[in-house]
């Protein structure tokens, strides 16, 4: 995998990837940004949302539960001091549909937290990471 950040001026940088997508990165005008885009430290967090919440609805998918609509939420905590990094993740994932059976989310919460997603392996030894369930009957 191939990532790059192309400068545009104050703070403001425009991410892409070898998938070809592009985004902006930007942060508070108090520290000379232009709040303009994607802090980075947030795209972790929505990156760690992504990743689970692809696992989670596939092997949901592949146990036959009727899910209508699910929603991975990242509440990140950061060190108040520099680098001022990620020390806290609590993932809860929400999930609606008819009939869900709490155990079949629960492992696959669990084969992606444990297993399948790189994004939390990547950071798995450096972040406290929790996870709450909701389930919701449609």
């Amino acid at each position: 995998m191939e990532a790059k950040a192309v400068w545009k001026g104050d703070l403001t940088f425009v991410g892409s990837a070898d998938s070809g997508f592009s985004l902006v990165m930007d942060t508070f005008k108090e520290v000379g940004g232009n709040e303009s885009g994607f802090r980075p430290v947030e795209l972790i967090a929505i990156g760690v949302a992504g990743c689970t919440g692809m696992d989670v609805i596939s092997i949901l998918k592949k146990k036959r539960q009727e899910v209508t609509a699910f929603e991975v939420l990242v509440h990140a905590t950061r060190a108040t001091e520099h680098p001022k990094k990620i020390t806290h993740m609590l993932i809860e994932y929400v999930v609606t549909g008819k009939n869900i059976d709490p155990a079949a989310v629960e492992r696959a919460v669990q084969l992606s937290e444990e297993k399948y997603c790189p994004s939390i392996a990547t950071i798995r030894n450096n972040v406290t990471i929790e996870n709450k369930i909701v389930i919701k009957e449609a």
